[in-house]
């Protein structure tokens, strides 16, 4: 019925901060701040690894608040401690942080509802949602970034 998508959606977002409260998201972005810092790459390619972790991550989230609240501020500040332009990393994790939410049935608000009519199924759902995960990047790093070079971003 109408309030299946709410129920799971409500027991997503209870699991996610328990995550959070104990201790798993913390740690999570720690380990990413280690890792990539200590690898000495230039600002490109540890960007590009910082997006990847950033961007794919949303999977592991009930929603795109939770995620956003837990990892844009450590991820934010691996990449500029990378050395990668402030504007531009914000802009482009902020931008990557609106169209996650199509990679799953649970990641955004909207998605519970639209899942819920039965139209798409979930194999469906998701294989279009690594479909468009791609094509995501490659239009906002690929196109986007010689864009923001031009712009004079980076």
């Amino acid at each position: 019925g109408a309030w299946n998508p709410f129920t799971w959606f409500a027991a997503l977002i209870s699991m996610a901060g328990c995550l959070n409260k104990f201790g798993l998201i913390p740690w999570f972005s720690q380990q990413v701040v280690s890792v990539v810092g200590g690898w000495g790459l230039a600002w490109q390619p540890a960007f590009v690894i910082i997006v990847l972790l950033y961007y794919y991550s949303h999977y592991l989230f009930a929603s795109g608040a939770a995620h956003i609240g837990a990892m844009y501020t450590a991820f934010l500040s691996v990449a500029v401690a990378c050395g990668s332009p402030p504007l531009m990393s914000a802009l482009c994790l902020g931008m990557l942080s609106n169209i996650m939410g199509c990679f799953t049935t649970y990641g955004i608000g909207s998605a519970p509802p639209i899942f819920g009519t039965g139209y798409v199924k979930l194999d469906k759902w998701y294989t279009l949602g690594g479909i468009l995960s791609v094509y995501y990047l490659f239009v906002w790093l690929g196109i986007g970034g010689a864009w923001w070079k031009v712009l004079g971003l980076w």
